[in-house]
């Protein structure tokens, strides 16, 4: 309703919308307000958006005077600060507008007008409203946040409703389709696609683990520690069947490390100097760090290589094989139970109950089919670069090696990053190569 009458029946309000366009400076909405409060309005609304230096701003109040001469007082007023004013009167009143149900996040290289048309296009054939559009990254990647309403259930186009076993609508039926809908997307577009639920379960993650090779590091330590024993392209053989759920995780592992046999123990030391890190891994667990997150690893790979760096990035916990060394040599065995699929898991629930952290505040990262238990026990499972075993089960797949990439589906941007770097005296761009 655009009015309402007090039980006096005299005093009559009208409710109107303000938008004013226009550079954005300085002192814009001061004038707005200090207009605004000669008439005694009450706000209901506001909402600002600066795009490029252009900033558009609205207002919705509740007028108890005459609107149209409160529309020609603004009009003066607004225009000494060189901005245009639209003013909507009897403009729709209805407050507590339902929140957005999910976040999307669209991360390419680039993101390109015909991938982000199909997206839309994607969105509105499964009858989703686009709520808001933010961009969240220019680096290392494009990144554009959608705040989505999806409906508890989606018609077909034949006019068929979704509907649940028991011949009711399935509340989880629009989510499923919306996922799948928008990963067909993603793979013909060249673009990153993730969907979460929105409100606070997003903001609420508390605690994250890595897998370690080819996630938070690049490449295999134990192809790293094979070549030193003249093994290395049978070693990474065995190593992509696991990988990709071909063979027994604890079985390959042992065939692997018996290939080590008698190597001196130096050349641990010697790998875990020439590991390098996965791009954006220092930033990203910098900034989980700076929220409070709880970071570790869990790792089918080897203690003794992995610690060092645990150290140097101040991770929390450590879960990972341990290589045996007898009289300064390999054996060509591991230490006590093997850390395979569902150790994995069991690592993560662990770790999870010290912290005193939920489940579904746990997040996961991982790239193999060894990681495919520990990312369905974790509230967030993100498929890394990862083999098709696991991009099939994750909750959202990243397919651009930026490990940054992470806090962009956190709903974390890239101006939070660099602002907080910066004061830490921390902030650069690396050129992309």
């Amino acid at each position: 309703m655009g009015t309402s009458e007090s039980d006096g029946g005299t005093a009559i309000e009208t409710t109107v919308l303000i938008t004013v366009t226009g550079p954005d400076k300085p002192g814009v909405t001061s004038v707005l307000l200090a207009a605004l409060s000669r008439h005694g309005v009450s706000l209901l609304d506001v909402e600002q958006v600066v795009i490029r230096g252009r900033l558009t701003l609205g207002v919705l109040i509740t007028s108890p005077g005459d609107p149209e001469e409160l529309q020609d007082q603004l009009e003066d007023a607004m225009a000494t600060v060189g901005m245009e004013v639209d003013v909507e009167i009897g403009a729709n009143s209805v407050s507590g507008a339902p929140l957005s149900t999910h976040a999307v996040v669209v991360l390419g290289s680039p993101v390109t007008a015909r991938a982000f048309s199909t997206i839309a296009r994607t969105l509105a054939a499964q009858q989703v409203n686009i709520d808001s559009i933010r961009g969240i990254a220019d680096y290392p990647v494009t990144g554009l946040e959608l705040m989505v309403t999806a409906p508890a259930t989606v018609t077909e186009s034949a006019g068929k409703e979704t509907a649940g076993s028991d011949g009711g609508a399935d509340p989880h039926a629009a989510e499923t389709r919306l996922r799948t809908a928008l990963a067909e997307v993603a793979g013909k577009e060249n673009v990153d696609v993730a969907v979460e639920r929105a409100g606070l379960a997003r903001r609420a993650k508390r605690l994250i683990v890595f897998d370690v090779d080819s996630t938070l590091i690049q490449g295999e330590v134990i192809e790293m520690l094979a070549a030193h024993a003249g093994v290395e392209e049978e070693v990474r053989k065995v190593t992509e069947a696991a990988m990709r759920g071909e063979i027994d995780f604890s079985e390959s592992l042992r065939q692997r490390v018996a290939t080590l046999t008698g190597l001196d123990e130096t050349v641990i030391d010697q790998v875990a100097e020439r590991i390098e890190l996965t791009p954006g891994a220092r930033t990203t667990i910098r900034t989980l760090r700076r929220l409070g997150f709880r970071c570790g690893v869990v790792s089918g790979g080897f203690r003794q290589v992995i610690e060092p760096l645990a150290h140097e990035l101040e991770l929390d916990f450590v879960h990972a094989n341990t290589l045996e060394v007898v009289d300064g040599k390999l054996t060509g065995k591991v230490i006590g139970e093997i850390v395979d699929r569902p150790g994995k898991a069991v690592a993560l629930r662990r770790f999870a109950a010290e912290a005193g952290v939920p489940m579904e505040q746990t997040v996961a990262v991982g790239d193999g089919a060894n990681d495919i238990d520990m990312l369905n026990a974790a509230g967030l499972g993100i498929a890394f670069q990862a083999k098709p075993a696991l991009r099939e089960v994750a909750d959202t797949a990243l397919s651009h090696p930026f490990l940054d990439a992470v806090l962009f589906i956190l709903g974390v941007t890239r101006d939070e990053v660099e602002a907080a770097d910066a004061r830490d005296g921390l902030l650069r761009r690396v050129p992309l190569s």
